[in-house]
């Protein structure tokens, strides 16, 4: 596994294509994160940013190969630990950015409450943030892994179902990325810091099988 991690890093660096979805993230940042933003709340707003940029790494990963060369990684490892490999690519290309996201809040915004009468402390609050990022990546990912190849084969469909289910899932009350965000806003009101952990536990789940379903399909769709 790890050289195929190796292998799917060097194609995703290789491509360039990732610099579309970190520049996004990059100006997602910008926008929302300044100086006098409660910390608690730009956590949110900068977790929330990396759902779609994590269904976008992931769709990059999991179609990088020529057909050829998917045959051939396939043959050489099995077409389930080769699919596996492009999107734990994803995943970590994602982590990535959510710690790029955390230490910025960290250095840049008041950690204080909205109404900036309650202090907040800062490594449970990052601590509470990456938790929360990892939330929104993970279904980032699940997304991902469902809405491309071998699930959907087609990118007229897969690409705009990719992206209505990431704005359902920010906004829904029942999604566990959406429960997570506004754990970070109702503390950021009160000056609390909740960490995330059921959001955190359900969506393992989901990403966990909407991967494990993906690589079943793989061998099937070679």
């Amino acid at each position: 596994m790890t050289a195929l991690l190796r292998y799917q890093t060097a194609l995703l660096l290789g491509s360039h294509r990732w610099l579309p979805p970190v520049i996004l993230y990059a100006v997602w940042l910008t926008i929302g994160v300044r100086g006098d933003s409660p910390i608690l709340d730009s956590f949110g707003y900068a977790a929330g940013g990396l759902l779609p940029v994590a269904v976008w790494l992931t769709r990059i990963c999991v179609t990088n190969e020529p057909p050829a060369a998917r045959n051939c990684a396939a043959a050489a490892a099995g077409p389930e630990r080769a699919h596996l490999a492009a999107v734990l690519t994803a995943a970590g290309a994602a982590l990535v950015l959510a710690v790029v996201g955390v230490v910025v809040v960290m250095l840049l915004t008041d950690p204080r409450s909205n109404d900036l009468r309650v202090a907040v402390p800062v490594l449970p609050a990052a601590a509470a943030g990456l938790l929360t990022a990892l939330t929104c990546l993970l279904m980032g990912v699940a997304i991902g892994a469902l809405s491309n190849w071998p699930v959907l084969r087609s990118t007229a469909l897969g690409v705009p179902a990719s992206l209505t289910a990431a704005v359902l899932l920010l906004v829904l009350g029942a999604s566990p990325a959406n429960a997570a965000l506004s754990g970070m806003v109702t503390g950021s009101v009160h000056g609390t810091v909740l960490t995330p952990w059921l959001p955190l536990a359900a969506t393992l789940l989901i990403a966990a099988a909407a991967t494990a379903t993906a690589c079943a399909l793989t061998s099937r769709r070679s």
